[in-house]
């Protein structure tokens, strides 16, 4: 399996909480309803808690900016990732999926990759 990760931050205009909101009870339902179409078996959102811990921990690396939550999408390999996208319903699914991220993500500071997994715990 491979997975694509999204690491997000918000648009300047929203609150982490209205960024959080709108990705849970927005973007969420349209990643559900279009998920068989870009070929992906799973998906999970991480939501970056705004507290004096996650400071501490920032600090103590001296790390930059930190991000508001992660976007995890599974793919059971990446030629049916490619495959998916390959198709018409995949790239419309896709093309959907971007019009609504415009509404919530700054995309030009939110990297995203495919990486494999490798569990060691």
């Amino acid at each position: 399996m491979i997975k694509l990760v999204f690491c997000l931050r918000r648009r300047a205009d929203l609150s982490r909480e209205e960024f959080q909101k709108y990705w849970l009870e927005t973007h969420a339902p349209l990643v559900r309803a279009r998920a068989e179409a870009i070929g992906a078996t799973r998906y999970v959102q991480v939501h970056t808690q705004h507290d004096e811990l996650n400071a501490m921990l920032q600090a103590t690396r001296g790390g930059p900016e930190g991000f508001d939550g992660v976007a995890e999408l599974w793919f059971e390999s990446r030629a049916a990732l490619e495959a998916a996208f390959g198709t018409e319903a995949g790239m419309a699914a896709g093309r959907d999926l971007l019009a609504d991220e415009k509404n919530f993500i700054d995309l030009e500071r939110s990297p995203l990759w495919i990486g494999e997994e490798h569990p060691i715990v």
